[in-house]
């Protein structure tokens, strides 16, 4: 402890806005990245995510004429690519809902900088994930009439609500309503701020249009504030709703391997494990591209890797525990499956997930790594690497061998399988990067409020709110 104190470069409460930005600053920084040319940096992004869009688009319309048979799916392995897509993108879609609203209302400031992309990487992986629940009925115009209550006596049928499948529906789809309100709500005052500096009439009018006839008064600001702090209340048990009811899409089965009770907090920590990984890689990219270093400071990125590595070791308890429970039950089914997934045909991919997700956190423990951005945009890549093997090992070890050894198989994607994702990311990447481009990627005005505290604290003092 004795050389904490003594090292300089361990600062007990490093600020939150570094660089001696000003309000006006903190204002010409986030409006100069909508008002400016965008950067090489950004058009580099954009010439590989842009390709990689049109290769989903294809895949798709390649599935939609020819049929859900050029997915790989077949028995044993009828759930397979998709699903451990579709749980993936909705696991990462957990980072930014908590950042805004369960750090919002446990007052911690360093959600500010990084809380509003973070919102936007929900909303987009959201879409993403909802590809995949769309285009495996195969008649995605139809889905609508399969997924939602809807009459359809035209096809015969009526949606099981006792199956969890439907309860994954309405789960996901009021979780991304909730997370674009919140989204759009505080967004607001910064869009009537890009409305005020807007130099053309097309600007003027969009921005104005957006930001609702914004003008900051005292009134508005309370009813903004109200909202806000509703919105984050009605969010934050979707957070933890939400993962819970697709861990139930496995976890109600009787199946060895899915049948299990820790299902919905293993889900949940895995996925803000993954979701936290994912917001690592855009900020430290984001920071790159436009030269955020003085909003986006080292100590919300490590923060996040701390968030990351206590994450990461309830994952990795959670591996542990299922492997112990299935040799406590003594289920002969139960020992099978797991021993399978450790030592059968896929223990490549069972390694590769416990390597990228338990043994690459614990680097976290170091602050060298914890403060190093090539460190930490590597490892943030191997946790999202192993939480998709998380997902694969679960689903497909737990179906290709069941009772029956005579019906034993091994999943392997297609071209489509494997297109279609790749795909995800072009169209999940393609969306960011606009979002960046013409939404006010931080929040000026919460900005400024950590900045007006951090100015009026004494140096070195925890700030009003408790946000160290």
């Amino acid at each position: 402890m004795a050389d904490l104190a003594l090292d300089p470069r361990m600062e007990l409460n490093p600020p939150l806005v570094t660089g001696g930005m000003t309000y006006s600053d903190v204002t010409d920084k986030v409006s100069s990245i909508v008002e400016g040319k965008a950067p090489k940096q950004w058009w580099i992004a954009m010439a590989f995510a842009v390709p990689l869009a049109g290769l989903l688009f294809f895949c798709l319309a390649y599935l939609v004429a020819t049929g859900i048979g050029v997915w790989g799916n077949n028995s044993p392995v009828g759930w397979g690519w998709d699903i451990t897509n579709f749980v993936w993108w909705i696991g990462i879609g957990h980072a930014g809902t908590l950042i805004s609203a369960i750090l919002f209302l446990f007052r911690q400031k360093w959600r500010t900088s990084i809380n509003r992309a973070a919102e936007a990487m929900t909303l987009f992986a959201v879409a993403c994930a909802a590809i995949y629940p769309l285009f495996h009925t195969g008649r995605p115009w139809r889905a609508a009439y399969w997924l939602f209550p809807l009459p359809n006596e035209f096809l015969h049928m009526w949606q099981n609500f006792r199956s969890p499948l439907m309860w994954d529906v309405f789960a996901v789809s009021t979780y991304g309503t909730v997370s674009a309100l919140f989204w759009y709500v505080g967004l607001i005052p910064d869009l009537a701020t890009l409305r005020d500096r807007a130099t053309t009439p097309i600007r003027k009018t969009i921005y104005g249009l957006l930001s609702l006839g914004w003008r900051g008064s005292a009134s508005q600001w309370r009813h903004y504030e109200l909202a806000y702090l509703l919105l984050a209340g009605l969010s934050t048990p979707l957070v933890l709703s939400v993962h819970s009811i697709v861990s139930f899409d496995f976890a109600t089965s009787l199946l060895p391997g899915w049948h299990t009770t820790i299902f919905p907090p293993y889900f949940v920590a895995g996925a803000v494990f993954s979701g936290f990984a994912m917001v690592v890689t855009l900020m430290t990219l984001a920071r790159w591209i436009y030269g955020l270093e003085n909003l986006i400071t080292m100590k919300h990125l490590e923060n996040m890797c701390k968030v990351m590595l206590a994450t990461g070791m309830i994952v990795g308890f959670a591996y542990g525990t299922e492997f112990f429970i299935a040799w406590y039950s003594a289920n002969q089914y139960e020992r099978f499956i797991f021993l399978n997934r450790a030592f059968g045909p896929y223990w490549w991919a069972y390694w590769s997930m416990i390597a990228c997700n338990v043994i690459a956190p614990q680097f976290f423990w170091f602050r060298k790594f914890r403060t190093s951005i090539p460190a930490m945009f590597i490892l943030s890549i191997f946790i999202n690497i192993g939480m998709w093997f998380e997902r694969f090992v679960i689903i497909a070890t737990s179906l290709h061998r069941d009772f029956l050894p005579s019906s034993w198989g091994y999943f392997s994607p297609t071209w489509v399988d494997i297109g279609t994702y790749l795909g995800t990311f072009g169209l999940f990447l393609t969306l960011f990067l606009l979002f960046l481009r013409f939404l006010p990627a931080i929040a000026i005005s919460e900005v400024k409020g950590v900045l007006h505290q951090q100015v009026s604290a004494p140096h070195g003092a925890p700030a009003h709110g408790g946000s160290h």
